[in-house]
């Protein structure tokens, strides 16, 4: 460690106290990898702030200095968005310290916390208090709000509760000069100019660090009927879908697509669990529904199940009798996560199109992926309500490892290929970071990119926040030119 890094280590001590500010590598590493393992680089140092008024100093200090900064959260990201960079030091600034919870107005439906707050806590506060916060993910256990913030996390309640962008009221932001802008406030409806906050909405850390966040929270629900349901193919599962939303309005939260080989994936992961049904099917629906009051939930559900079931979109199906067999169901989504992870490297992908073009994008993809890579496995699971899609490939087995990257190149490659086809996107809810960076820049018209760079240039003109993350550094985009 050289004179100069012991300075800048000394005054981040000065900041945050000692236990506040990690340097060696073994204390490090966690903070160099992501949930998908992804490993880049070592940082200049891991400074970890309890309160916003240390964030800006730190970022004071940084932008003086001229000294790059990427902000962290859970490390549940999957595109490499928040990992210190390998061509040049980085300070990571996490914010697992700043987990307060700072008020909740339950008869505002709105709640403001440190960004550091895990999800899941935030989600139990809010019922504590009769009220519900409904972004669900499976890493609700370990991503923090901030993070869900700053790549507008999704999740399987966007039918009827929408992305991040519409569950955050009001926020609060480090720019990365060090100033505070505080617009913390908690109006469901403000109409004035320039919408600043939703700029952070999505920005994956690149245009500042949020460090507080008004919530918007919805009641609680009184009744919830949970309904695995077995259908032939995913023409009918987009078909049920139409027929539920005509049925059941807003009342509907989750309708989730489950291929069969996502079960068998999701038994490998959890041994424990048990197949929900007698017989096996294709495919698999997994739907929510929550309402308090009058409404007869029980019911609307049946009078769906009996058509549905008339017509032949239906083949079997179980209903959840209580929390825990609910609770159960959903374990097998999110074990069938596990266990693609357990199977080893695998391309992920993060893709959504019209809901009418679902089941034609999945034919097509798997069809292009079988093209090249024959004993490929294709995953194709995700969100019916919102057009979701996680279109994933297992490779061959005993592919060497030196050759995944490449494979994975040209998989994910046709895969985009198709959703293009469709007027698609190639993130839905993951992000950009850098994983998708060049598909993403390879998509962007030239009024788009000049826009976004202009947007960058105003809040870091000095790429010190985030470099290279969605948007290419300056030097490198004058290189590819």
């Amino acid at each position: 460690m050289n004179d100069s890094t012991q300075e800048i280590i000394k005054t981040f001590t000065a900041i945050v106290g000692t236990s506040g500010v990690l340097v060696e590598a073994l204390d490090c590493a966690r903070y160099c990898r992501d949930w998908a393992r992804h490993e880049l680089g070592t940082p200049l140092a891991v400074v970890r702030p309890k309160n916003t008024e240390e964030v800006a100093q730190i970022v004071g200090f940084c932008h003086e200095r001229q000294l790059r900064m990427v902000p962290q959260g859970g490390h549940t990201g999957l595109v490499k968005g928040a990992m210190p960079d390998s061509r040049y030091p980085e300070v990571v600034i996490s914010l697992e310290r700043m987990t307060r919870i700072r008020n909740i107005d339950p008869l505002n439906f709105s709640m403001a916390v440190d960004s550091g707050c895990i999800l899941e806590e935030v989600k139990r506060v809010a019922e504590e208090h009769d009220c519900f916060f409904p972004l669900s993910l499976g890493a609700q256990g370990s991503c923090q709000i901030g993070g869900n913030i700053a790549t507008n996390a999704g999740g399987v309640n966007v039918l009827r509760y929408g992305m991040m962008r519409e569950l955050v009221l009001g926020l609060e932001v480090v720019l990365p000069n060090g100033e505070i802008w505080d617009c913390m406030q908690a109006l469901h409806k403000d109409n004035r100019g320039y919408n600043l906050q939703q700029l952070f909405l999505g920005s994956e850390g690149t245009l500042g660090i949020v460090t507080g966040a008004v919530l918007k929270l919805s009641p609680r629900s009184e009744q919830t009927q949970t309904a695995l349901l077995a259908v032939s193919s995913i023409e009918a599962a987009v078909q049920l879908y139409a027929q539920a939303r005509r049925a059941l309005s807003d009342l509907m939260s989750a309708f989730e697509l489950i291929p069969r080989q996502c079960l068998e994936l999701a038994f490998e992961a959890a041994p424990q669990l048990s197949d929900p049904l007698d017989s096996a099917y294709p495919y698999y629906v997994l739907m929510e529904l929550g309402a308090s009051g009058l409404v007869d939930l029980p019911g609307m559900l049946e009078t769906l199940l009996e058509a549905g079931m008339e017509d032949g979109t239906v083949l079997d199906g179980v209903l959840a009798a209580n929390a825990a067999q609910a609770a159960q169901l959903w374990l097998l989504r999110e074990s069938m996560v596990e266990g693609q992870l357990l199977r080893g490297e695998h391309l992920r992908t993060d893709v959504a199109v019209p809901i009418s073009a679902i089941a034609a994008c999945v034919e097509q993809a798997s069809a292009a992926v079988t093209a090249y890579s024959p004993e490929s496995l294709v995953i194709a699971y995700g969100h019916i309500g919102d057009g979701n899609l996680h279109i994933n490939v297992l490779p061959p087995n005993q592919t060497p490892a030196e050759a995944l990257p490449g494979l994975f190149a040209q998989l994910e490659s046709a895969i985009f290929s198709v959703v293009d086809s469709f007027e698609g996107s190639i993130s839905a809810e993951h992000g950009i970071g850098r994983s998708k960076q060049a598909a993403y820049l390879a998509r962007l018209s030239k009024t788009e990119r000049r826009l976004l760079a202009g947007i960058k240039a105003v809040f870091d003109p000095d790429e010190l926040m985030g470099a290279g993350r969605i948007l290419p550094l300056i030097e490198d985009s004058s290189t590819s030119s």
